[in-house]
């Protein structure tokens, strides 16, 4: 209790700087002021009305990872519990405009509040959850002992527990453990995830395995693909994929002093605030750039290597990739997908997609957060490591050059995420053991 006491004065203090924050974050992202009530619990909505009189299915997701991630639970939760309503939750605009151009309006979505006990008490009274799934691993101690204290069962799911993290969730050990032992429920990704959350103090933890497995690429999302590389044209195709601040510029100068030869280089960053960044960056290393929303996929339209940049025709070098819910058309255009986030420390972004879609993958040595999904991909033949960027183009070059060894590490990958899926199914399983008894 004095370990949460504490959180809430600290919580208190930094109060007159959080619109701060939402302003700053709002300069680069203007969907941060947006929906600015419902992070302190204001709703405007009216209170769902459940159908059948069940009630709502809750799963948080802070961003776009967690969302693509709980696409397959919701659709499994909407065919078990039909007369259920589905809330979704997020922390970021993108997280939100993912489940919106995933999900439509097939599930209610919210912000999930700060974490201040007043504002979780409302979010609490106003969706009135059956249960409550927290995708991957989001401690929050004041909703968890909310929902303790309401009779509200909060599951964690995916947990995944990074060296890193468990280092600083370690540093408050008491606040942790109180929030880790009020959970109804943890199920991890992996044994080791499984681990670091025992030592933190999580009573109990089951491993039923990554649902990001899955996730499977949308036939549409396939077709875009084919269509976006009939523009293209015959020209290799070396994607990076969900790039982090930093990684660009090593690319682009790598590149620079590389004979680029043909191939054709499509970048897209992880977060859409950083596209014109991106841009800019590319214009000022020389190269040519066309982006994704110059390009229509219909018939008669110029392909991208005639692409008239500027009112002149010339060979685009870079085709920046400024859109959204579009990586799996990304991945079905490419050749050899580079995945993000491992060049720099940013632990990784998500590599199993495009180990799904069949596609060659590159990594980055800083694969903390899928660090096994990684091990297990190296250890298949379904990627390779890299330790530069200069390192991952001649790699790139090389395969692009040995089709034999495109083909292998495509079949590899399609191998390795399927032997890995039903994570899904046993999350569902999970859940049903406190909404079963609920829904009568």
């Amino acid at each position: 209790m004095m370990a949460r006491f504490f959180y809430n004065l600290a919580l208190l203090l930094l109060l007159p700087y959080v619109g701060l924050h939402l302003l700053l974050r709002s300069r680069r992202q203007a969907e941060y002021l947006r929906h600015v009530g419902e992070r302190f619990g204001f709703f405007p909505s009216p209170q769902p009305s459940p159908r059948g009189g069940e009630g709502v299915i809750w799963l948080h997701a802070v961003s776009v990872g967690e969302t693509r991630a709980a696409v397959p639970l919701v659709a499994a939760l909407k065919k078990r519990y039909p007369d259920h309503r589905i809330l979704l939750t997020h922390m970021t605009p993108t997280g939100r405009r993912t489940s919106e151009e995933l999900l439509g309006d097939g599930v209610l979505r919210a912000y999930l509040p700060y974490d201040y006990p007043l504002a979780v008490r409302r979010f609490l009274r106003h969706f009135r959850p059956a249960v409550g799934v927290i995708m991957e691993t989001e401690l929050w101690p004041n909703l968890v002992a909310a929902c303790k204290t309401q009779g509200v069962p909060l599951l964690l799911a995916n947990a995944r527990l990074s060296e890193k993290s468990a280092r600083r969730y370690a540093r408050f050990p008491n606040l942790t453990r109180g929030a880790l032992q009020g959970l109804a429920a943890i199920a991890a990704q992996t044994g080791q995830d499984a681990d670091r959350l025992r030592a933190l103090g999580a009573p109990q933890v089951e491993v039923l395995g990554n649902v990001k497995f899955d996730t499977l690429p949308p036939p549409e999302q396939l077709a875009l693909g084919e269509a976006l590389r009939r523009k293209i044209g015959p020209r290799p195709v070396l994607l990076a994929a969900s790039t982090r601040e930093g990684e660009e510029a090593l690319l682009f100068a790598a590149r620079a002093q590389h004979p680029p030869g043909e191939t054709l280089l499509v970048v897209v960053p992880r977060h859409p605030q950083r596209f014109e960044e991106v841009a800019a960056l590319a214009g000022r290393a020389g190269f040519t750039v066309i982006r994704r929303s110059e390009i229509a996929v219909g018939a008669g339209l110029p392909a991208i290597p005639g692409a008239e940049i500027a009112g002149k025709p010339a060979p685009a070098e870079i085709l920046l990739g400024d859109s959204m819910g579009e990586m799996f058309a990304y991945y079905a255009a490419c050749d050899v997908a580079f995945i993000g986030g491992s060049l720099l420390d940013y632990g990784s972004q998500n590599l199993i997609e495009a180990c799904a879609a069949g596609k060659p993958v590159l990594i980055g040595r800083s694969t903390y957060n899928f660090s096994h999904a990684a091990e297990q991909a190296l250890e298949c033949g379904a990627a390779r490591q890299i330790g530069s960027a200069e390192e991952l183009l001649e790699v790139a070059d090389a395969l692009l050059r040995d089709e034999a060894a495109l083909r292998r590490m495509g079949e590899a990958g399609r191998e390795f995420a399927a032997r890995h899926r039903g994570a899904t199914a046993r999350t569902l399983e999970m859940i049903e053991r406190y909404l079963s008894p609920l829904s009568g």
